[in-house]
């Protein structure tokens, strides 16, 4: 959803803002070829023609996320299953500490079916914890072990962030009282339609019966189209979507005055500053708000199955669901323990849509990466929908560690769009950075499966699995190419033609400038499916004959 851009446009800072309407986007865009179609899409039909006569082999896809709609007819099939647990009967058949972990585990949860949904932001949970040890306390600067002090250097980072800006009260005060008329015209709508809940798809075609309604249906379609929501969403989804925005924004402006709640050990009884217990949470992988994890499995089932036009036994695909992120940012120790916990349960690839500007236990979340590293997993990270420099702005969990090096099972993806979006070559909600962001993939109006159907969705949330199942497919096909070769192969077959364009860059204060494609991240390109194929099939014939001329030296020789 794009705040910012209906921000711009009511204060008329950018000149034009196009509306994405549902009828304007071609569904499964990103899966087009550029030649063929002409689409900047990553060429998924070729890259299946090239692999028609190979066989895949069964690879696990770890999806950490809010929760999968584990009944969706089209994902069913590929959904990962423990086939050491056999039912639900409150027993640990395996042993791993995990009760009836069949479709994988959820790390908000508690033994009696209560899961976390909600939760607060990191810098507000942040600023109460440090706040009893600084806050009107004499610290003297000059001293070198206060000034070096990890905790008093996130004091001031935390002070930072929670700067209420007369723009951003601005900002929340014209969302609210947009949101405000929303509700009268949505009231007016219902009444002269005669049915409570609406598509915007389906606002098209109502007609109104007086002058009051027309001014709704025209004001309501204007605010959406305004901040790019999906048509296919209902009024009720949007009013949410609207009203979920204004609660986050309101209690960062009024962090420093809240009492905080947390939600997660209420609910868990876990301690997130404990690393010693590991085992907490329940079975529930789906909680109540699967939304986004649908959407975002789904779009990893699209890549690894042409579409979804193979079944699960022809891909091998299977989805491991982690549930670790409540509406609101996620705890370092539940994307430590949801890293670990993918890994030991074979998955080759893991997905990670989601971030936040501040990781108090990063420690943690590095040794789990460089776990999953020792165990030759790939992590595939979404940048993020900020519109900043990563270079200058940290997003977490990040592939540098804290002793400067940098992960090398890790690959940071952000966002491409497409001509006919109406939206550049480059989405204009995507974090980036020459240094820190490594490829990018389509993440303009995706589109995916959804809890109860397939919907419309963007971010770089979008763009990941993308990437995830690009490195899954490769991982099937190929499966004796390490995780490392996997990532160096899919940056290196990035599709650069677009590499010195000049493209918009994205701002978060709505002010862009023109910059080239290349200085967005580190390829300079777009990921292409068929182009990783044609690599992989070359480095894995490659390796296969050196080994087997290896081997029989080794074998002449003796």
């Amino acid at each position: 959803m794009h705040f910012r851009s209906f921000l711009c446009s009511m204060m008329m800072v950018c000149p034009t803002i196009f509306a994405i309407g549902q009828n304007d986007v071609v569904k499964g865009w990103h899966l087009l070829d550029k030649t063929t179609d002409g689409y900047q899409g990553i060429s998924i039909n070729k890259a299946f023609n090239f692999l028609k006569d190979k066989k895949p082999s069964p690879i696990v896809v770890a999806v950490l996320d809010g929760g999968i709609d584990t009944t969706h007819a089209v994902l069913k099939p590929y959904l990962w299953h423990n086939t050491k647990e056999l039912i639900r009967n409150g027993i640990d058949e395996d042993g791993n500490g995990f009760v009836d972990d069949l479709y994988g585990w959820n790390f908000l949860g508690n033994a009696n079916g209560e899961n976390v949904e909600k939760e607060t932001a990191e810098v507000i949970r942040l600023y109460h914890k440090l706040r009893p040890s600084f806050e009107g306390k004499q610290i003297d600067t000059t001293d070198i072990a206060v000034s070096s002090s990890p905790d008093y250097n996130l004091w001031l980072k935390v002070n930072k962030q929670l700067e209420v800006k007369p723009e951003d009260q601005f900002t929340l005060k014209l969302i609210k009282a947009s949101a405000k008329s929303l509700v009268v015209y949505d009231s007016v709508i219902k009444e002269q339609w005669g049915i409570p809940v609406f598509s915007i798809q389906d606002l098209d075609n109502f007609k109104p019966i007086s002058p009051d309604g027309k001014k709704a249906k025209l004001t309501f379609l204007r605010f959406v189209d305004l901040l790019q929501m999906d048509h296919e969403k209902n009024n009720k989804e949007i009013l949410e979507e609207i009203n979920d925005y204004i609660d986050r924004q309101q209690s960062l402006i009024s962090a420093r005055d809240l009492i905080v709640k947390n939600y997660r050990y209420d609910i868990t009884g876990d301690t997130e500053d404990n690393l010693d217990n590991k085992h907490y949470g329940n079975a529930d992988v789906m909680g109540q708000s699967s939304l986004h994890g649908t959407h975002v499995s789904g779009i990893i089932a699209g890549v690894m199955t042409n579409g979804v036009a193979c079944t699960s036994t022809e891909s091998g695909l299977k989805i491991l669901a982690v549930r670790m992120i409540p509406r609101g940012d996620e705890y370092d120790k539940d994307v430590a323990l949801g890293i670990r916990y993918a890994v030991d349960n074979g998955a080759k690839v893991i997905n990670m849509s989601f971030g936040k500007e501040l990781s108090p236990y990063k420690a943690w979340v590095d040794d789990a990466i460089r776990y999953a590293e020792r165990h030759d997993v790939l992590i595939v990270h979404a940048a993020g929908n900020d519109a900043e420099n990563m270079d200058i702005t940290e997003n977490y969990p990040s592939a540098r560690f804290n002793d400067a090096s940098y992960a090398p099972n890790m690959i940071t993806v952000g966002a491409s769009g497409d001509s006919s979006l109406k939206c550049g070559m480059i989405a204009d909600f995507t974090n980036f950075g020459k240094q820190t962001v490594d490829v990018l993939a389509p993440g303009v109006k995706i589109y995916s499966t959804i809890p109860g159907g397939f919907g419309f969705e963007q971010g770089t949330s979008m763009a990941a699995p993308i990437v995830s199942g690009i490195a899954g497919l490769i991982r099937s096909y190929y499966p004796g190419l390490s995780a490392i070769q996997v990532r160096q192969i899919i940056e290196e077959s990035t599709d650069k033609s677009l590499a010195k364009c000049q493209v918009a860059c994205p701002s978060a204060s709505g002010h862009s400038k023109e910059v080239a494609m290349s200085t967005l991240c580190k390829t300079g390109g777009i990921v292409n499916a068929y182009q990783a194929v044609l690599l992989a099939d070359k480095v894995w014939n490659s390796t296969f004959q050196a080994s087997s001329k290896q081997k029989k030296k080794i074998e002449k020789a003796n």
